[in-house]
């Protein structure tokens, strides 16, 4: 919904101005609205480097499908903003005064407006390498589909959950892939189960490169096939770039490669919204916003959520609860503020892994190994018994806290629908689940959720099992 263009009659244009659209903003903002709040969204995202190349989309049917559902969702987002009575531009906000934004739309016009509430919900974009050629001939996740041709042979660099996902994604299309975990695997997550997916990737055919760094990207001259056209993704042997790496005992290795694809991290939107005007800190690492309980900076009416947040995890469904529920304490009243822990989340890989909770490595540095517990077993979904396929990939455990009527510190499941059979367990934590509880809860047969009911076995007890030979 456009701005009205008649002037207003208090001290303020609006109630509050979300910066950024980020899923935090637009649930703040929705809420607000519902609150018969008068809410203006600026929304401006800039193009990255690749994503403003202007070229056709023709290497898969499937990349123009998936850029005509954003597009498609985009609209839905608009109705519903509309719908809900929230004012949106298509612009950029600098803040340069107390509670003053200046606006600069597309066009170039500038604006000034005040708002009583500033919100701050730009979210991130993923960085690049200060590597020579990085930042020239790499693309980033938000640039892989606007490329003119297949991606061919490619290398992803980083580990993250964003890197795997994509390695896993460009595999299952049929292309050969690299990843070099620089600088490791799923940093945050629990490793043992990070390990897994790991090793299901590399059993697949993903190949994996430890403890090795990105030297230089350097473009190339691609080899032609027979028929003098271009080379096939699964026939070019140097590639359209050649990549230098520098190994772990300090060798130099020269790769070709079709494709770069850098997945080492995300830096908060925040560099350009003037918030050392009103005195708001960022880190200086990140860019991320440093908030209290209430998701408040250090300008009192100056709030951030999302992704821009510093030292918190970072969910779209985190952001959208933290988002309704800071509208519903500023305009309604409420007192309830937005648990940070046991935050639910999923890594997309082909063998999905979700968990809620500590990480084995969080739970042991908190309480001491010995007042930790870990419960765990391999599982088989039903889906796989009739293709046979291998009865030890799919996993749980749940970290229990022993003193404390073994309370469930950390759920972690790798299996099929992972994400789904979590939710439930996710909800039963936040009320204290235990051990016990877990032990008398009914199995639904056939699922595999059911697994997380019968679980006997210890970490300690394979451990020991293992060393005497019985493995």
């Amino acid at each position: 919904m456009d701005p009205p263009t008649r002037p207003t009659t208090g001290p303020y244009d609006y109630d509050m101005l979300v910066i950024g659209g980020g899923a935090g903003g637009l649930a703040v903002a929705k809420e607000a609205a519902g609150l018969r709040k008068k809410v203006l969204i600026l929304d401006l995202l800039t193009p990255s480097v690749r994503g403003s190349e202007r070229a056709p989309h023709v290497w898969s049917d499937l990349a123009a499908a998936v850029q005509q559902t954003v597009e498609t969702r985009s609209r839905e987002l608009m109705r519903e903003l509309k719908n809900c009575g929230v004012f949106y531009i298509r612009a950029h906000g600098k803040i340069v005064e107390s509670h003053t934004v200046e606006v600069t739309e597309v066009n170039g016009r500038k604006r000034r407006l005040k708002a009583e509430i500033i919100v701050i919900a730009t979210g991130d974009r993923p960085q690049y390498l200060d590597t020579p050629g990085a930042r020239e001939l790499c693309v980033t996740s938000e640039d892989l589909l606007s490329l003119p041709h297949p991606p061919g042979r490619t290398l992803v660099v980083g580990g993250s959950s964003e890197g795997l996902e994509f390695a896993d994604f460009l595999f299952g299309l049929g292309l050969p892939v690299t990843v070099l975990l620089q600088p490791d695997l799923l940093p945050g997550f629990d490793q043992k189960m990070a390990e897994k997916i790991e090793n299901h990737m590399i059993v697949s055919g993903v190949e994996t490169l430890h403890k090795c760094t990105l030297a230089k990207v350097e473009k190339t001259e691609a080899k032609e096939d027979g028929s003098g056209g271009s080379p096939t993704p699964t026939q070019s042997s140097t590639g359209r770039l050649r990549v230098t790496i520098i190994t772990a005992d300090g060798r130099t290795e020269q790769r070709g490669f079709d494709t770069v694809l850098l997945s080492v991290g995300r830096k908060a939107s925040t560099g350009d919204l003037g918030l050392e005007c009103v005195g708001v800190q960022c880190s200086p690492d990140g860019g991320r916003i440093p908030v209290n309980e209430r998701d408040q900076t250090d300008a009192d009416h100056i709030y951030a959520v999302g992704s821009v947040q510093h030292g918190r995890p970072s969910t779209t469904g985190l952001a959208v609860h933290a988002g309704t529920l800071l509208a519903r304490r500023l305009f309604r009243g409420d007192t309830a503020l937005c648990e940070y822990t046991n935050v639910p989340v999923v890594v997309l890989t082909q063998m999905e892994y979700a968990a809620c909770g500590l990480t084995e490595e969080e739970a042991n540095a908190a309480f001491g190994e010995a007042s930790v517990e870990v419960y765990h077993s391999y599982y088989w979904p039903l889906e796989w018994e009739l293709p046979a396929r291998n009865k030890y990939s799919c996993y749980v455990k749940a970290i229990c806290l022993v003193p404390e009527q073994e309370r469930v510190l950390g759920v972690h499941i790798l299996g099929p629908n992972a994400g789904d059979i979590l939710q439930g367990f996710a909800a039963a934590m936040k009320g204290g689940l235990t051990k016990q509880q877990l032990d008398a809860t009914v199995g639904l047969q056939p699922g595999s959720a059911q697994v997380f009911s019968s679980l006997t076995e210890t970490q300690r007890m394979t451990e020991a099992l293992m060393m005497r030979g019985n493995c």
